[in-house]
């Protein structure tokens, strides 16, 4: 590793360390140099500031985590499939890269607008491509954009929601927190037999009069 490359590492180290304990908006950067012994001037040799610094620390957390996940999705032709893979995948990279997932999972509500708003585009990725694999599904293929895009919304914010837990749960807790994700994923499932999607509306189409003057059925005059 270069020596620039090893500077720019302990930047990002040190502020997960220090993100242990703190939120990302209450850590100064005069923190962060004084933590990973690094001055201020070499700091905005690698950053122009805290918040770029942030965005680095959200591409570190997602990583290969689209390309895992996609993958997964393409390999597979069952929902339980879908949601055991993925699950297992989420798991393994919350393991592998705890610090980093403990950030996303604080930040996604935390006091920085920018970084709120790199992670919420981040998570609406995983739902837009996973609304456009359930779409090959038999089940789904006949649902509107608007619907499959709404329930891989939800798919992934119950994953998400989870992550917090995982990166606070001990080695042996993770089985039963997976377990428990699988099982919320798959009662949200359950449903899509009875969902009956319907095309949206035109825009300024009303219900009543309207529909049956587009239809030839004029309401009759009293």
């Amino acid at each position: 590793m270069e020596r620039k490359e090893r500077t720019r590492h302990a930047l990002l180290s040190s502020t997960l360390r220090l993100l242990s304990k703190h939120s990302f908006e209450s850590i100064s950067l005069r923190e962060v140099t004084r933590e990973s012994g690094i001055t201020p001037t070499a700091f905005y040799r690698h950053f122009e500031g805290m918040e770029d610094l942030g965005l680095a620390l959200v591409d570190e957390a997602f990583g290969s985590l689209h390309d895992m996940v996609r993958a997964a999705r393409s390999d597979t032709s069952t929902y339980d499939d879908v949601i055991r893979r993925s699950v297992q995948i989420v798991v393994t990279h919350v393991r592998e890269h705890r610090d980093h997932m403990r950030f996303i999972a604080r930040e996604r509500y935390g006091g920085v607008r920018r970084l709120r708003r790199v992670i919420r585009t981040e998570l609406d990725l995983f739902a837009n491509e996973l609304a456009v694999d359930l779409s090959r599904f038999p089940e789904l293929a006949g649902w509107t954009r608007s619907d499959r895009q709404m329930f891989a919304d939800l798919l992934v914010e119950i994953v998400v929601s989870a992550v917090g837990r995982l990166t606070e749960a001990h080695p042996e807790e993770e089985g039963e927190l997976a377990r428990r994700i699988e099982k919320q994923l798959r009662l949200v499932v359950i449903g899509v037999p009875g969902w009956r999607s319907q095309p949206e509306k035109r825009s300024g189409q009303a219900s009543g009069a309207p529909m049956a003057q587009e239809r030839g059925l004029e309401p009759s005059a009293k």
